[in-house]
């Protein structure tokens, strides 16, 4: 994605969450009414749209900028349409069984590669950078970083395989395996996408 003003708010809002015109303004380094100008030209292309929330105690109430569905389109949807009907046809024509073994063999050959990968990382927290980093290389736009409790938080804020997940749940299932299996940790999704949250959030802790 290039980085023209809109598409590092539409980054910004997307890894973030929702923002502040001003605070887009000193991200982006421009003014809080430059944001604002091209805030409302995007609204106008129907990229993102603003929502009016109270602000605590007696100050003005406040507007935060989120992504449409519209502007959540602009990143890699993995051939959304065609991974969806796909899946379906295999289920149609080879029964579930045959998606379950599908499932297993990406969950094999992810696990293998992902091992491969973190071999030189000999203690959780650099598996848990490394992963990140091999997490955001396939589009998943992943960060990292460590609790005070001395817990670690993965986040993906994109799925570009979204349509497959919602067509099969199997697919999440086997990506919190292989992430426990390659990070050798307790880990429990705490923000899942497929159930409304912007993104998908996982909390590691050591055995």
């Amino acid at each position: 994605m290039r980085q023209s003003p809109a598409n590092r708010i539409l980054i910004l809002i997307k890894t973030d969450g929702p923002q502040l015109a001003a605070a887009i303004g000193d991200a982006l380094g421009i003014s809080g009414e430059a944001a604002r100008q091209q805030l409302s030209k995007m609204a106008e292309e129907g990229l993102v749209e603003s929502v009016t929330v109270a602000a605590a105690g007696r100050g003005r109430p406040r507007q935060l900028w989120h992504l449409t569905a519209s502007g959540n389109r602009q990143f890699p949807d993995g051939h959304a349409e065609l991974t969806a009907n796909l899946l379906g046809t295999l289920v149609e024509q080879l029964g579930p069984a045959a998606l379950d073994t599908v499932i297993s063999a990406r969950e094999a050959e992810t696990l293998q590669r992902y091992r491969r990968e973190l071999g030189n990382a000999d203690n959780l927290a650099s598996r848990v950078e490394a992963l990140a980093a091999i997490r955001t290389r396939e589009g998943y736009m992943a960060d990292h970083w460590q609790e005070a409790d001395g817990s670690f938080m993965l986040v993906e804020n994109h799925c570009p395989i979204c349509a497959a997940a919602a067509a099969c749940s199997g697919f999440c299932r086997s990506e919190l395996e292989t992430f426990r299996a390659v990070l050798g940790a307790d880990i429990e999704r705490s923000e899942h996408i497929l159930l409304g949250a912007r993104r998908c959030a996982y909390r590691v802790t050591p055995r």
